[in-house]
């Protein structure tokens, strides 16, 4: 059976930790809940425990707080009490002052929603308004279950697309790095030995021997050149102009993924929302700022109108044209039935699902792509030094 270790805190805000052994997690947690203490964190020894020093962003650590912040209030300890435990348990410092500072605010009279709102760089303004909408209905404890589910799915995205990422990235950089070896390293080599034969070179050895010349002469004017392109590029898509001009040619390019990006967070952000009671005008503003594509966020506002003149927004979606067919359909039908909220989360999951999908055929088309590319440039150097050699051959004695 599983040994699982777990760190809970008892009703009294005592830390105790240790080992259980059960079939599985939820199993673990049910039996520490019997057990009459509230588990906090919870993996199988196997898995290694987190490091002190560690390099979790601070959405990692949002994750954390909401994640355990949601068991105690749960188990129905006070927002005070549940606040000074995460004080004490935090393992990042910045969480330990944030966690501190809402206490203080708190126990001064603000509400929980206002503390948070003190800490713009860390709580975003999507979650400080579910935070709020919870407060106003009473249902707090609810509303962070629905917002853990909501950071968890969005980690979860994220990670994907991150680590699908990663092999192409990998390739491209040992692929860049191999062709400079050669221009700068390999070639002046046998371009010694050619000047000192020489022998008449092909036209390809030639320009490639004079590139490389170049590239040894003038190196940090293009390494300057590059830096300065690469800083101007960023400045110009920092630009309103420069972002929409940025973002559809990312849509042209690789529209199918973006669109299914953009839907999933839309949809997922705007149903846990609508879920936790946030009005529908609110919800809709805080759904587009999460948005990355500029295109299809500005298409949002006309949405938001629609919305505004109570025409709904099934029917502003498919007037904007941003959003699939099918999610489409699915947003109608789930207004049509009074169920918009719960069919937004489905439509956030059939599209996250999709993505996957859709990256993999992507990566799939991506890594021949920049193999066949790399194979063809260090080929073409292979062979124009291949060229060069055997035109010394065909030197008279």
């Amino acid at each position: 059976m599983p040994v699982f270790s777990y760190r809970a805190t008892t009703p009294d805000g005592q830390i105790v930790e240790g080992v259980i052994e059960a079939a599985d997690e939820p199993t673990a947690i049910d039996r520490l809940k019997n057990s009459g203490v509230i588990p906090l964190k919870i993996r199988t020894s196997s898995e290694e425990p987190r490091r002190k020093f560690s390099l979790r962003s601070s959405k990692g650590d949002i994750l954390t707080f909401t994640t355990e912040l949601s068991a105690l209030l749960g188990a129905g300890l006070p927002i005070d009490r549940s606040l000074n435990i995460l004080a004490e348990i935090a393992e990042s410092r910045e969480m330990v002052n944030v966690s501190q500072s809402i206490l203080r605010s708190i126990r001064e009279g603000s509400s929980f929603s206002d503390a948070l709102q003190k800490h713009p760089k860390v709580f975003p303004r999507l979650y400080v308004n579910m935070i709020r909408a919870g407060e106003a209905g009473g249902v707090l404890d609810k509303v962070l279950e629905k917002l853990n589910e909501f950071l968890e799915s969005a980690k979860e995205l994220k990670d994907h697309v991150f680590s699908a990422m990663i092999y192409p990235a990998i390739l491209l950089i040992t692929g860049g790095f191999s062709i400079i070896i050669l221009l700068v390293y390999v070639l002046p080599k046998f371009s010694t030995i050619f000047a000192e034969m020489g022998t008449s070179l092909p036209l390809s050895t030639r320009a490639l021997i004079k590139f490389s010349t170049v590239m040894q002469a003038y190196w940090w004017i293009i390494l300057l050149s590059a830096v300065s392109g690469w800083l101007a590029f960023r400045n110009y898509i920092k630009s309103a102009d420069g972002r929409y001009q940025w973002d559809a040619l990312k849509l042209k390019l690789a529209g199918d993924v973006i669109r299914k990006l953009e839907t999933a967070r839309f949809t997922r952000t705007l149903g846990t929302l609508l879920r936790s009671g946030v009005p529908l005008l609110q919800a809709l503003k805080n759904s587009k700022d999460i948005i990355n594509n500029q295109i299809i966020a500005s298409a949002i506002d006309t949405v938001s109108k629609g919305a505004k003149e109570g025409k709904g927004i099934a029917g502003p979606l498919s007037s904007a044209n941003v959003f699939p067919p099918l999610a489409l359909s699915m947003i109608k039908v789930g207004e049509e039935t009074g169920q918009l909220d719960t069919m937004l989360l489905k439509v956030a999951s059939t599209y996250e699902k999709s993505l996957r999908t859709a990256m993999k055929r992507l990566i799939g088309f991506l890594e021949p792509a920049l193999i066949l590319g790399m194979g063809l440039l260090i080929g073409f150097i292979v062979l124009s030094m291949l060229m060069g050699i055997f035109s010394m051959t065909e030197m008279p004695l």
